[in-house]
């Protein structure tokens, strides 16, 4: 489907970012594109792709969204948004809030209904989303959401993912992730899961402060972070000869939240006749992790899908794979999907709960995080009560 800014955008304009401090890929176009990861995988070992660019959907059984594409190029830092969309004719929006899914008190009574469960059942960590439906007028182009993104983000963090290989025709993941699910460079291998969060405190440093330290030393929300950080050691261990796995996490920030993070690193076993994993594959192996899904992941991820929206590619994973094997994937979180013809979009944002979770901080921790994508749309944070 052709997008209708085409004719207005730049000709630089991507179908395709990842934006890291640590370095960023934007692409354009499509040679091909994949549905399912082995046959990605499979194209880029056999010599096939020379880069696989794009997002996986939270429900593995799901079509991912996979391109081959036409134009590559890589910088060594954060992107900086093109002009067009910071002051130029691409940078005006104007948005609104349409709906809910769910409402605030329903969210609120389904986190009761699941800590109720946890408390009764083998189900240890469950996390549990919800959505905010927004409306544009004039239509948007979500490169502009990308770009507002990456600009307000503490470490110019952004994505854009083109939907349309799954069958969701010229729809785009737009977000700002913080959480890098897995990086590849050579033997080196990486995780940086986040799991506990805090609100930071604007225009109020002390508190600030003091929300992160009463973060760091949380019973509740170390032990949500350890469910994650084991999930990656069992998974990680069998294809690595060495992996680093500090004992507690650190304190990580974003212009909104604080949160609890573990810097995981590894060297990957390879040789002939058993070749390292690729990013892609490490990627496959590896989510959705606790952080978004729960634990045990099967009895998580069915608590999820009777009780929420499908999810779509929120909580999935968005990222590339190089024909070296090489590549980053970073978590789907802080994100919205923009419908094809730019008047529309769903943005999400979820929390982990245990056992001893509050159910109102757990409403309130959700609304914490939508200020990510509200704060680039010009929108108040949608309200957290009931």
């Amino acid at each position: 489907m052709p997008s209708p800014f085409s004719t207005a955008r730049p000709a630089t304009a991507p179908d395709f970012l990842l934006s890291r401090p640590s370095g960023s890929v934007r692409t354009q176009g499509a040679r091909r594109t994949f549905t399912a990861v082995g046959d990605a995988a499979r194209a880029l070992r056999g010599g096939e792709a020379e880069i696989v660019v794009g997002a996986l959907p939270f429900e593995k059984g799901s079509a991912a969204a996979l391109t081959v594409p036409e134009t590559v190029v890589r910088e060594p830092h954060a992107l900086d948004p093109h002009p067009y969309y910071r002051e130029g004719p691409g940078s005006e929006l104007h948005a609104r809030i349409t709906g809910f899914d769910p409402a605030p008190t329903e969210h609120l009574r389904r986190v009761e209904a699941a800590v109720s469960t946890i408390q009764h059942s083998g189900l240890d960590k469950v996390v549990l989303a919800r959505a905010v439906d927004i409306a544009f007028d004039p239509p948007v182009d979500p490169r502009l959401v990308a770009a507002r993104l990456i600009r307000l983000a503490h470490n110019g963090d952004g994505f854009i993912a083109d939907l349309s290989p799954a069958g969701r025709s010229g729809h785009m993941l737009v977000g700002s992730s913080p959480e890098v699910l897995v990086r590849r460079r050579g033997l080196a291998v990486s995780s940086y899961p986040l799991a506990g969060s805090a609100a930071r405190i604007p225009g109020a440093p002390e508190a600030d402060v003091a929300a992160g330290r009463a973060l760091a030393s949380s019973a509740k929300d170390l032990v949500e972070h350890a469910f994650v950080v084991d999930h990656i050691r069992r998974v990680l261990e069998p294809v690595c000869s060495e992996l680093s796995v500090p004992d507690r996490p650190v304190l990580e920030q974003t212009s909104e939240m604080w949160h609890l993070a573990t810097p995981i690193t590894g060297t990957l076993l390879d040789s002939s006749a058993n070749p390292a994993p690729t990013a892609l594959e490490l990627a496959e192996l590896i989510y959705p992790t606790p952080a978004v899904c729960g634990t045990p992941p099967a009895a998580a991820e069915a608590l999820i899908t009777t009780a929420e929206t499908a999810r779509g590619f929120y909580a999935g994973a968005v990222g590339y794979t190089d024909a070296s094997g090489d590549g980053e994937y970073v978590v789907a979180i802080r994100c919205a999907e923009v419908s094809g013809d730019g008047t529309a979009a769903r943005a999400w944002a979820g929390g982990g709960l245990v056992a001893d979770s509050d159910p109102q901080a757990e409403l309130d921790e959700t609304t914490a995080k939508l200020r990510t994508i509200m704060r680039a749309l010009g929108l108040e944070t949608p309200p957290a009560g009931p």
